[in-house]
């Protein structure tokens, strides 16, 4: 893939151009908005990778113009800003997904690799995950049951949209640790456990069927039992 990367910190974006290229991509830098919708306007990339905070014209301004003059080049924005009015406003503005600083790389491939097949499909990624009665909305981050709204912690919320995501499927603490606390090892703690029980309390206490499921020795699995 041809992939650009918008960044004004030079440091982060020499690793990234350089990381990128070990993973068998061709890498291009543009160190300010107007040089990055420049290039991104008439360079045929494949993918965007947009820091939101730039000098010359900002990364939300940036996305705009180039869906204004119907460049339809997947973005995935990168900030430091990962409050959900944040995320929400960068996706409003015509990105297409929007990465927390700081980040792993690993993290940052995948969902490249995602946009990527989203455009070769022409399909987009789910943007709500419905198991049962529950129903999450991965933009408003508005979760409800039965109609019945349910409020829940930023990192409860990643939780459920992780298991929800593989609704049916077995899911490990391993994936677990790695995809919603980031970390790559066991850190020996209960914080798994912790979040799942408060999960379960708002999700689950006073509904029935109960959808959250521990499975002894394997992991976790969030399922609709009726059916």
């Amino acid at each position: 893939m041809r992939i650009l990367i918008i960044e004004d910190d030079t440091e982060a974006a020499n690793y990234l151009v350089k990381a990128l290229r070990e993973a068998g991509h061709v890498a291009d830098h543009a160190a300010d908005g107007v040089e990055g919708y420049d290039k991104a306007r008439d360079g045929g990339y494949d993918i965007l990778v947009v820091d939101r905070m730039l000098p010359k014209l900002d990364g939300l301004s940036l996305i705009g113009g180039l869906r204004a003059q119907k460049v339809e080049t997947p973005v995935l924005i990168l900030s430091a800003l990962g409050q959900v009015d944040d995320r929400v406003k960068g996706l409003r503005a015509g990105g297409d997904d929007y990465l927390t600083k700081p980040y792993a790389f690993s993290e940052l491939l995948a969902r490249i690799e995602v946009l990527a097949r989203r455009k070769s499909s022409g399909a987009g990624e789910e943007t709500v995950y419905r198991v049962g009665g529950l129903e999450l909305d991965r933009l408003s981050h508005k979760l409800t049951r039965n109609g019945k709204e349910i409020l829940l912690q930023p990192r409860e919320f990643r939780l459920l949209e992780y298991l929800m995501k593989h609704a049916g499927q077995v899911v490990t603490r391993t994936m677990l640790l790695e995809n919603v606390w980031d970390y790559h090892f066991d850190p020996q703690t209960n914080v798994i456990d912790v979040h799942i029980s408060r999960l379960r309390a708002k999700i689950d206490k006073g509904f029935e069927p109960q959808l959250l499921q521990t499975i002894r020795g394997a992991g976790y699995m969030i399922r609709d039992a009726n059916h």
